[in-house]
């Protein structure tokens, strides 16, 4: 096996694929560099001397500049270099050709066709609360239908509590609504039971109006406050609801419609190499097939934002990538808090020194295919393709963004691994082998194969295959374990 990797020909940096102990021989190009200390996996080795202020160069981008010298052979990390990032910036457009994908088969994945023409992965019973007051009746419901029908003609039965809905102002108020109206309409939900109190901020009846044209039949309130008996009120609701869901059946639909959030979490020096390239290569089939992949994370796009500006499809999109970039960034300022306080300690633990070097590893999640479009966190997709999303790199929040943003799985790429999902499958990609092999109830895909010498068209297609089995029912290790979160991005006041 190869023991490190020059991911660019103007990389001055390599990573380690393995562990390599001090004293270690190592060849790249036609150069001999003796290992001057021990390189964890994931972590960078110096091609060469640096002297203190130079710039760390890796994907072929600086990463960030040196505060020390380095010698040849040594570890590049945290300890030695600094970001170059800075706050609020100017851009200018600089559209680059973007290659295109070849459509070398039809794909199609089994769904259930919603009757507004939106198509499920899942055909579930969901019961969401306006309000954290409620929570208990929420669960309670659930719980109480799971025992008298085990499920049987549906996928699922939850409750998604969450703490807000009420002592909300302005944004995080409207944040709230938007993500609950969201999981409403989601389709991958047969039925949704709404749950309110009666006298919160988030009103039923005005959260009701959000929805716009639905299927009353399939999506009903119940306000517990105006109920003799909540429990019983509710329980014939749900009935009702799960008589209709249960007849509902899988057709074979083009992967046209398939919509995918991409997201990666406890990130290391290999996420940028084997699991984020991998999402990135789908990401380009899938939409070179008329399907859609949603990127997020913003603050983990800051020092690789260029890159997806320039592959904007026209001026207006650049523009609207522009404020996602800047908007994001003035969040941080306006809170006091450093634009670019950021990798988390797991991360650097991993190999990812910088913010630069986590977003330009992150970014490998959307290939190369045309940014189409950019949402604002809480809007529901619209145009196909690649599109970005407003949210934080927050594991639970940005999840719950991508999935109310309508996709109906998320790919998750992990180098250290987790075991949460969000309220729809959420799907683990291993970064290495030691992790899936580590961690076989929370990894549902090995993408550390590509180390271990698989070829990348091999991988990608096992990938696609697996991904389409999944869109088709089969369950992820999140729906197994049965864990499942929303998350509400929030930054206000609580009153």
């Amino acid at each position: 096996m190869t023991q490190i990797i020059k991911i660019s020909d103007d990389d001055n940096v390599a990573v380690a694929l393995a562990s390599i102990s001090e004293g270690v021989v190592l060849n790249i190009g036609n150069k001999s560099i003796t290992v001057g200390q021990y390189i964890p996996m994931g972590h960078k080795i110096a091609l060469r001397d640096f002297q203190e202020g130079e710039m760390v160069v890796k994907y072929g981008a600086p990463i960030g500049h040196t505060t020390k010298a380095i010698r040849q052979g040594f570890r590049v990390d945290e300890t030695n270099i600094a970001t170059n990032l800075r706050g609020v910036l100017d851009y200018n457009y600089e559209p680059c050709p973007c290659p295109e994908s070849n459509v070398i088969e039809n794909y199609t994945f089994n769904g259930y066709k919603r009757a507004n023409g939106s198509v499920g992965t899942r055909n579930e019973i969901w019961i969401v609360p306006t309000v954290g007051c409620v929570n208990g009746v929420a669960t309670r419901l659930a719980s109480l239908l799971n025992d008298e029908t085990r499920c049987d003609g549906v996928d699922a039965i939850v409750a998604f509590t969450h703490n807000y809905g009420c002592s909300q102002l302005g944004d995080d108020h409207n944040n709230t609504r938007s993500i609950l109206r969201d999981i409403i309409l989601h389709p991958n939900a047969g039925g949704v039971l709404v749950v309110g109190l009666g006298c919160e901020n988030n009103q039923p009846d005005a959260l009701r109006e959000m929805l716009g044209d639905y299927d009353e039949n399939r999506i009903r309130f119940l306000i517990t406050q105006q109920a003799d008996d909540e429990i019983e009120v509710g329980m014939n609701m749900l009935r009702q609801i799960y008589n209709l869901a249960r007849h509902d059946r899988r057709i074979a639909v083009p992967i046209s419609h398939l919509k995918v959030g991409l997201k990666c979490g406890g990130s290391d020096g290999l996420s940028g190499i084997t699991a984020n390239p991998l999402l990135g290569r789908f990401s380009d089939l899938l939409t070179a097939h008329g399907g859609t992949t949603v990127l997020t994370e913003v603050p983990e796009m800051f020092g690789a934002e260029t890159l997806l500006m320039n592959r904007c499809n026209n001026r207006d999109t650049f523009n609207k990538t522009v404020d996602l970039i800047n908007n994001f960034k003035r969040y941080f300022i306006n809170n006091s808090q450093p634009v670019y306080e950021n990798p988390s300690p797991g991360n650097k633990a991993g190999g990812i020194s910088t913010l630069e070097e986590k977003s330009l590893g992150c970014t490998q999640k959307s290939g190369r295919s045309v940014v189409t479009d950019v949402l604002n966190y809480g809007e529901i997709l619209t145009t196909h393709g690649l599109n970005l999303l407003s949210a934080p790199g927050n594991d639970l929040v940005a999840s719950t963004a991508l999935a109310a943003a309508g996709c109906q799985l998320v790919l998750f790429t992990t180098g250290r691994g987790t075991p949460f999902g969000t309220f729809v499958p959420t799907m683990k990609i291993s970064t290495n082998t030691a992790l899936a092999s580590n961690k076989p109830k929370w990894i549902d895909f090995n993408a550390g194969t590509i180390i271990d010498g698989e070829q990348w068209d091999s991988l990608l297609d096992r990938f696609v295959h697996y991904v389409i089995s999944v869109a088709s029912g089969e369950w992820v290790n999140n729906e197994k374990n049965d864990y499942r979160e929303i998350a509400f991005f929030k930054s206000g006041v609580t009153l």
